[in-house]
């Protein structure tokens, strides 16, 4: 069977990043290294995890090197390439391939005639999106969609530009994260956001940590793990696979462990719950908890749920009447596992509890969060130092851009303050998420695609239909560092759009400019990009988005090249709209930038009814057809959400590949499988939709039976676009009933 690394970083890690910056370029990487996520450097490129006030010499994961070298790579997808190769010749290219080709240098327009994309110019393409905006039939003909890479000032320019156009069209990358997380949040507490710093992570007693994978998603989360880890705090994790970074971790940056080989054990215990069964685990935790309550009087924080909270009883008699039998057949953890973790929470005076897409891409995720609110509202585990809820979230401005009115149903507090600041009538109908939007785009009903960063084609669920989706656009537009699936994937017309990357200089008419971002924990800082472009043809998201709303508007009501000259009027006009940005240009020259008040963090709950609010959701049908395995979707380590870095996965083993997925041995010999067959993976979904991926290789794994992993985007096909989280309308791509054929 094919096992997990038993410790993450240490010398792979180290010799991992010193290949990717002799492969892209280790002079220019090597020297840049040193100034990202520092003050008066930039942001990394990744993952949204906080940076500490006390920085160190080298403050940059793994992960972190293969972002920036991708962005600082001497390869160029110039002209000539796409000169040597039809746009259908690139459509049969694997993603790594496509990426691979590196910096794109100049606009591209598509060329149906010839099948190529040949150059255009700026100016053109601002003409040629302007003219077809102008000729929908409707504004909400149109989608803007948006990345979470994208700064503060570039979000905030473009959901201006679409209002002002006269839609809510903003479905963006959330949709298919933490919307989910979002969404729970919101109606338990009151707020979308974690209530948690960075520094609380330094006073908690225990962390729990639900389907989250940080060795490669957020990799320096493991510094804060391995700190809680060495002064006693109990970290509990849940996940169906072993992970190495949730099991040890020696951190590259130090001399004494990476020279001993030593490395810190992370999890005090590990709970491999069966796919889909966190919420069952979580609640039979508390039904643990509320049956010793009769026994232990004290376990529970009455004053707190009787002052803060709303709807204890009720869901105390919902948990009651649950039958251990069901929660344990659900969860597949055992009595004596689930009174040790429940031991394990009521010892710790301050809980913070994590999670990722593990818990958020199921039919029930937003159930999944609400009851991790539930858990930790026992024992008053939020408003106060080390406790709370902590999602994870991904791309290193996800949040940013939602608090700077990326979405598809902003606040009327917001479009009031908008209208009131800029002078026009916003729009009041709320738009299309990701979902919403595949569907529109496929029957005609929206006509114009515009992506500002991200990979759509490659993102989203149900693969062959949201290319449908896109090819049936009348236009189709990107804004891109690199080339990837979505320009190939194209509609009628197609631009290509280069912009500059988070590392390079960003000049404009007043001089060098910064950006904000918002990381994972509400803290908002300047970036600095210190690189000459990569082509003197790149633009500036701000600037780009600027560009078009000249063509688009050009008698006003936005001076757009006065604000896209000077972001610091930019931030000025963010500090008239959204409360908490106060002085915005002042704060963001603190070291470490300044943190957006939460009101959650200090027990002030923007709920309908004024109180913290216990969920009593009933538990999600879980039951499949025999001969069928719970299907979850998960990243390489060589990989950061759609983008890859290069094919195998070191931490699980694999080597040189990507179709692979990882079963339980027992289910293996069940299916008369080994390792070295093929299988195609067929989904079932209640729309009756044939969806398979061929050409996987199984593996065995530790995994529990009935369940497996593969990697997305491969599988993203298999994904039905009505199979989505209530409520939020979140892709299951965490749980998805499959069957194997062997090939």
């Amino acid at each position: 069977m094919t096992k997990p690394k038993d410790s993450a970083g240490g010398w792979g890690a180290l010799n991992s990043s010193m290949h990717f910056l002799r492969r892209e370029g280790f002079l220019k990487g090597n020297a840049t290294l040193l100034r990202m996520n520092k003050p008066g450097g930039f942001d990394c490129p990744g993952c949204a995890w906080p940076d500490p006030k006390n920085h160190s010499v080298a403050e940059f994961c793994e992960n972190g090197v293969k972002a920036l070298t991708y962005e600082t790579t001497h390869k160029r997808a110039d002209p000539a390439l796409f000169a040597s190769h039809t746009v259908s010749e690139m459509r049969g290219w694997d993603d790594f391939t496509l990426e691979n080709t590196g910096r794109l240098t100049q606009p591209m327009a598509y060329d149906s005639g010839t099948d190529h994309y040949v150059g255009i110019s700026w100016e053109e393409a601002f003409s040629r999106i302007a003219t077809q905006l102008q000729s929908l039939g409707s504004p909400d003909e149109a989608i803007f969609y948006t990345s979470g890479r994208t700064s503060n000032e570039a979000a905030f320019l473009y959901q201006l530009l679409g209002r002002l156009y006269g839609t809510n069209n903003f479905p963006d990358c959330s949709n298919m994260c933490h919307e989910s997380s979002g969404v729970g949040m919101g109606e338990s507490i009151g707020t979308g956001k974690g209530t948690v710093s960075l520094e609380d992570f330094e006073k908690a007693d225990a962390i729990f940590i639900f389907g989250q994978n940080p060795g490669t998603n957020h990799p320096r989360m493991l510094t804060e793990l391995q700190r809680a880890s060495k002064r006693g705090a109990k970290i509990v994790s849940f996940n169906p696979l072993k992970e190495s970074g949730l099991l040890a971790f020696t951190h590259p940056q130090h001399p004494v462990d990476m020279l001993l080989n030593r490395s810190t054990p992370i999890s005090s215990s590990y709970y491999q719950v069966s796919v889909g069964g966190d919420l069952a685990a979580v609640r039979a935790m508390i039904k643990h908890i509320l049956e010793l309550e009769e026994s232990r009087p004290g376990i529970l924080d009455r004053a707190f749920i009787g002052e803060q909270t709303h709807g204890f009883d009720a869901f105390r008699a919902m948990v009651e009447s649950t039958p251990w039998e069901e929660l344990l057949g659900q969860c597949g953890l055992s009595r004596e596992e689930i009174g040790e973790v429940a031991e394990t929470y009521i010892r710790a005076e301050s809980v913070i509890c994590c999670w990722a897409m593990g818990l958020t891409q199921h039919r029930h995720g937003v159930a999944n969060i609400q009851e991790i609110v539930n858990l930790l509202l026992l024992r008053g585990n939020i408003g106060r130092p080390g406790a709370g809820p902590c999602p994870v979230r991904g791309h290193s401005n996800v949040q940013g851009d939602r608090t700077m009115g990326i979405t598809e149903f902003p606040t009327e507090s917001f479009l009031s303050a908008l209208e009131k600041n800029f002078g026009f009538t916003a729009p009041r109908k709320h738009g299309y998420s990701v979902i919403h939007a595949i569907k529109v785009m496929a029957e005609g009903k929206a006509r114009f695609f515009l992506g500002m960063g991200g990979n759509f084609a490659s993102a989203t669920p149900d693969s062959d239909l949201t290319w449908r989706a896109l090819s049936n656009c009348d236009m189709t537009v990107h804004v891109s560092t690199h080339l990837n699936r979505s320009h190939v994937i194209h509609g009628k017309s197609a631009l290509i759009l280069p912009c500059l990357g988070r590392s390079e200089a960003d000049y404009q008419a007043s001089g060098r400019q910064s950006v904000t971002v918002e990381d994972s924990m509400s803290m908002v800082h300047a970036s600095t990009g210190i690189n000459k472009p990569a082509s003197p043809e790149l633009w500036s998201e701000p600037a780009i988005v600027a560009g078009i709303g000249r063509a688009l508007f050009p008698d006003g009501p936005v001076d757009w090249e006065s604000l896209v000259g000077d972001y610091d009027l930019i931030r000025k006009r963010i500090e008239a709209v959204i409360p908490g940005f106060d002085g915005y240009n002042e704060r963001i020259k603190e070291r470490g930038g300044f943190h957006l008040r939460n009101p959650a963090s200090y027990r002030e709950w923007r709920t309908a009814n004024g109180k913290a609010n216990f969920s009593a959701n009933p538990l999600p049908d879980l039951s499949i057809a025999p001969g069928r395995l719970r299907l979850m979707t998960v990243r390489s380590h060589n990989q950061y959400n759609t983008t890859v870095y290069d094919y195998g996965d070191r931490y699980r083993g694999i080597d040189g590949e990507r179709r692979v997925i990882f079963l339980n041995a027992e289910d293996m010999r069940g299916l008369g499988l080994d390792e070295g067959a093929r299988v195609t993976l067929q989904s079932h979904s209640g729309d009756g939709v044939v969806r398979r991926a061929p050409g996987f290789r199984p593996v065995a794994y530790s995994i529990p039976r009935g369940c497996a992993a593969a990697y997305f985007p491969e599988t993203n096909v298999l994904v039905g676009i009505d199979d989505h989280a209530l409520k939020s309308f979140t892709p299951m791509s965490k749980y998805i009933e499959i069957t194997l054929e062997r090939e």
